[in-house]
Parts: C-alpha cells; structure tokens; sequence
C-alpha cells in the first residue's frame, strides 16, 4: 500500500503543494490534480512524446522528459515546465509557438505539446541547430499527421528569431552601459 506524502511543485514558475501517493506519474498530477491537461496521455509507455514536459534542476538547462514515465515525487526541487508555461505570463506567444503557427505544424495538434516542448529545450541550448541536432531532440515525438519537414522548418525558423532577439537584446545593453560610462 502507498502512503500519500506531501510534495511541492514547481510548475510554470508557480509553486503547488499537493500529496500524492509516491507512484503516481507526473503527467497524472499534472492533468489531475493541477488541472495542466497540455501534456496529452496517449500511449502512457514513454514512446509518443505528447507528454513531454521541461524539467530544470540546478544546471539551469531545460531537459525534456516523458510525463507518463515520470515520478512526481522525483520533481520535488526541480522546475517543472508545461506547454501552458511556455508563452509569456501577459500570452505572448514564444517564438516557437508563433514558427508552429506561421509554418502550418499543427495539423490535428494532438502532439504539438510534446513537440513544441521537445522543441523549446533544443532552442534552449542552441539557436542555431543542425539537421542531426533537431532530428535528434524531436526523435521520441511521433506525428501521425506527418508534418515532420513543417516542424523542423519551425524550429529552425524559431532559432533565428530567437538568436536576433538575443543579439539585439545584447546589443541595447552594450549601448546602455556605454553610456553610463562602463
């Protein structure tokens, strides 16, 4: 018999106390009991991808995990990110969301979550991805629609909006420290 212990999440930046007994899945209490129902159960066997979800622990680097195949109570102390957490608080829509739109990958959406989660931890690394790199991070997220060429030309598309936000972003606080004189 499993005793249900206490647990505090962090998810989307929000903290959630919730008490759960230790063998149920991250994907379960996130649908369930936090009512985050992005991540989609599907194939509950860690091989579809539509439960991917963002974990970040100390090193700061988001690392894609299946949901399904994940023990809430392993995510204590770490952040938990979802698909309803990728988008800014005021909506705006991050540029991997907006490339998914623009280059028409959604198709029937049912794996865009996962897809877009896989997607967002590649561009977390780097904004410039090889062909390798991106088939590589979005090779445990399966489309039965087949928009595969549709969601590597959005990240891809994503990546270069990213990397000219940063630089000009770089570059407004190079100016600004000039001139403060430092």
């Amino acid at each position: 018999m499993s005793v249900p212990r206490p647990l505090r999440l962090t998810v989307n930046g929000r903290a959630y106390d919730v008490v759960v007994p230790p063998h149920h899945t991250l994907l379960s209490v996130l649908r369930d009991r936090l009512s985050l129902t992005g991540a989609k159960l599907v194939c509950d066997r860690g091989e579809c991808g539509a439960c991917t979800v963002l974990l970040t622990g100390p090193t700061g680097t988001p690392e894609p995990v299946y949901a399904c195949l994940t023990l809430a109570v392993a995510c204590e102390g770490l952040g938990v990110t979802t698909v309803e957490g990728l988008a800014g608080e005021d909506g705006t829509l991050h540029p991997l969301q907006e490339a998914f739109v623009r280059h028409d990958a959604v198709q029937c959406g049912f794996c865009t979550p996962g897809q877009l989660m896989a997607g967002a931890a590649l561009l977390a690394r780097t904004t410039a991805p090889s062909d390798a790199e991106i088939a590589a991070a979005m090779s445990g997220n399966l489309c039965r629609c087949g928009t595969y060429p549709k969601i590597v030309e959005a990240i891809r598309s994503a990546g270069a909006a990213i990397a000219a936000h940063n630089a000009t972003a770089h570059n407004a606080t190079a100016l600004e420290e000039e001139r403060r004189g430092g």
